[in-house]
């Protein structure tokens, strides 16, 4: 500042009157009362204030403790955490080999299945063909025997005999008298019964 302007200040400084009151008891009392508060107030400030550095440290011990001894834990978790993940892809890969086991197995079963019904088709008709033949060979046995019959009354007939014994209703040939081996060939040998 100027100097001129610190004497100006002075000066009125010295021109001012200043008044003290005096002081009863109960004001002075409650002035200490005050100082005094004021005074544990601040010693309680720093006994919070040491008390929240004391505990910050307690803090950062039991986080450093905790992390020092879940260090382990965690590191078994981790161990546990892999096993349980091999565990479950050897599982999930095991499984996608039944399921292509049994799709397999499901797809041959429907080859066999359907190779099994053409046999069994092939087998009908094959077994359709057999049936047809022995139907032709039966009915051509038949032919064969009912032209015997009638070859033998003609015989019969011809030679006088009656064909009674011939008769379809009486049962064929089983009653038929034995005729000698050139009956049939044209000869006249009778059986043995007319001689």
């Amino acid at each position: 500042m100027a100097p001129y302007l610190l004497s100006a200040v002075q000066g009125s400084l010295a021109d001012t009157v200043v008044a003290l009151e005096t002081r009863d008891g109960i004001a002075l009392a409650a002035d200490i009362a005050v100082l005094v508060a004021a005074v544990a107030i601040a010693v309680l400030a720093l006994a919070l204030v040491r008390l929240l550095a004391e505990w910050r440290r307690s803090v950062a011990e039991v986080r450093e403790a905790v992390r020092q001894h879940l260090g382990p834990v965690s590191d078994r978790a981790r161990i546990i955490s892999d096993n349980v993940q091999f565990i479950t892809q050897a599982l999930r890969s095991d499984v996608e080999r039944l399921n292509a086991s049994v799709k397999a197995l499901t797809d041959r079963l429907h080859q066999a299945s359907e190779r099994m019904e053409e046999r069994i088709e092939e087998f009908n008709a094959l077994m359709e063909v057999v049936q047809g033949e022995a139907e032709e060979v039966f009915l051509d046995t038949a032919a064969t025997v009912r032209g015997v019959k009638a070859g033998a009354r003609a015989m019969r007939r011809r030679r006088g005999h009656p064909t009674e014994i011939l008769d379809e209703e009486d049962g064929g040939m089983d009653e038929l008298p034995a005729l000698p081996d050139d009956a049939l060939e044209g000869g006249t040998a009778l059986p043995a019964a007319e001689r």
